[in-house]
């Protein structure tokens, strides 16, 4: 029987959605679009070795992702002018031991395009706040899914250069992320959030929503490697802010 090696790895021991390429890195996966130009997904585990050290310095060298096929990847010149930012989906934040770990973070298949006015607010908060679920004492690991969402219902905005086929990067219209805390005692625990690609004004706790609304959302299978009546109920869960 072959076994994919993405399947091995520590951060999708909980499970690994489909896509159309799935990009192993040494500290986090991808699951890539060839449709969307960018991330269906990205898949951690906050902080891996929970090492108690001084973090390297963000080292912002965005750049290609050249194991991806030229007509479906993003360049730096997509985004330029663009008037978005390559927002992470991977935090820099969350990988900043060592220098490789921060570098791979930069990797534009780890970007989608964010407002700048989404993307250093309320997302970044609550990215610090998923650090701060992570760093408490009760938490064993802390694994987040964190992707882009489109309505097709509302227009989609473009950017980057059109291609010979008229072809560019969708911006997306919101963003989830979803949490599976792993505690000490073994019990697993669940969150999930969707927040609009624009300027919001809500405490974390509005953007709350159950896992299984965002498995519709985005189309995809979470933590797939789990089964069971309590895990459905889990799924269906609007858990209370840590």
């Amino acid at each position: 029987m072959m076994v994919d090696a993405y399947s091995l790895r520590r951060e999708t021991r909980y499970g690994c959605p489909a896509a159309d390429q799935i990009l192993v890195n040494r500290f986090y996966s991808v699951g890539y679009s060839y449709y969307f130009r960018q991330a269906k997904w990205a898949i951690e585990i906050v902080d891996p070795d929970k090492k108690d050290m001084e973090t390297v310095d963000r080292l912002n060298n965005f750049r290609p992702d050249f194991r991806i096929p030229k007509i479906f990847r993003a360049d730096l010149s997509d985004y330029r002018y663009s008037g978005f930012d390559r927002g992470h989906l991977v935090a820099s934040a969350n990988l900043n031991d060592e220098k490789i770990q921060n570098s791979e973070t930069f990797l534009l298949s780890n970007m989608s395009p964010q407002r700048p006015a989404f993307n250093r607010v309320k997302w970044k908060s609550l990215e610090r706040a998923v650090r701060d679920l992570d760093a408490q004492e009760k938490v064993l690991e802390t694994y987040v899914i964190t992707g882009p969402i489109f309505d097709f219902g509302t227009p989609i905005s473009l950017i980057g250069e059109m291609d010979d086929n008229g072809i560019q990067i969708p911006v997306p219209s919101h963003f989830f992320k979803c949490i599976l805390a792993e505690k000490t005692n073994g019990k697993l625990e669940m969150w999930a959030f969707e927040m609009e690609n624009d300027r919001l004004d809500g405490e974390l706790e509005s953007y709350r929503t159950s896992t299984a609304y965002i498995e519709q959302r985005a189309g995809i299978i979470l933590w797939g490697n789990l089964t069971g009546p309590e895990i459905e109920v889990e799924k269906q869960n609007i858990r209370s802010m840590w």
